[in-house]
């Protein structure tokens, strides 16, 4: 794939909002990420040698895990914010691993040459952006001939949980509004493939997984995050400042987070869709 011409590529810019933003309770779990439970279908085509991006690689979890797995080569972790940076390279150096970097970027226009890397990696990255088609193309134009774009990412739709709470159905409902009117697609999972296909790939392998919360502990804390997020987060600001929901109804969202994280029977599964694209040598 040919690079982009200069005035097309610096127009390119994201316009979505990210939902989530960077609250306490956000981060909490993404550094709950790592490679093995975020990133497993890439696993088994890494090389020591190889040459990674991390597009939204946030507080550089998964980032430096990417890292340990190829101590000959060299990992880059990009995300539009300065500040979650300066997390991930405190997790990095935490790790000791020497072979990781770090930059501001946009997914929708790279700073990096054609052909830089033997993997592009980003984990629910596409539900977040204004045009998931367009950052496709531009991760694949960065990839080395033979090398891999690996790409997952949640599909609230498909989200599931026992026991049924109306409560839990309202913040579904909400979610997803909000997420769509910050311009991304919140069942991006499901989506994946015929981004993948419209982007102009071709060696698709698409998957699936889950994350699944179940013990007293894991209930505990993904209701904890979820209950502070609706009421402390950016994801809140934008609820509210939206139109999309008063505090009283947050509240009441958040407040049947906690009432499913109390409950010994509860259950819940995310739904990732996931692809593993070979670009043609």
């Amino acid at each position: 794939m040919s690079k982009a011409q200069p005035d097309a590529h610096s127009k390119a810019r994201e316009t979505a909002v990210y939902t989530h933003g960077h609250h306490e309770s956000v981060l909490r779990s993404h550094t709950w990420r790592t490679a093995a439970n975020s990133a497993a279908y890439l696993l088994d085509s890494l090389k020591p040698h190889m040459r990674i991006l991390d597009v939204g690689c946030g507080p550089g979890t998964i980032t430096a895990d990417l890292a340990a797995l190829v101590p000959d080569g060299q990992v880059t972790g990009v995300d539009r914010s300065p500040e979650v940076l300066e997390q991930a390279r405190a997790t990095a150096a935490g790790r000791g691993v020497p072979n990781v970097d770090f930059a501001v970027a946009d997914v929708h226009a790279l700073d990096f040459p054609d052909e830089t890397f033997c993997v592009v990696h980003a984990h629910q990255v596409l539900q977040h952006v204004g045009d998931p088609v367009a950052a496709l193309r531009e991760m694949a134009r960065v990839i080395r001939p033979g090398g891999f774009l690996a790409v997952r990412d949640s599909d609230y739709a498909a989200m599931t949980w026992y026991p049924a709470s109306r409560g839990m159905d309202d913040w579904l409902d909400l979610y997803r509004r909000v997420a769509r009117a910050n311009g991304g697609e919140p069942d991006a999972g499901r989506r994946l493939k015929s981004w993948a296909l419209r982007a102009g790939l071709t060696d698709i392998t698409a998957t699936s997984s889950t994350w699944t919360f179940s013990t007293e502990e894991e209930r505990a804390w993904w209701s904890g995050l979820w209950a502070d997020r609706t009421l402390a987060s950016a994801y809140a600001e934008r609820a509210t400042e939206g139109g999309h929901a008063t505090l009283e109804e947050l509240r009441a969202v958040s407040e049947a987070w906690r009432e499913w994280g109390r409950r010994g029977d509860g259950w819940f599964s995310v739904l990732h869709g996931e692809i593993l694209c070979r670009k043609e040598a």
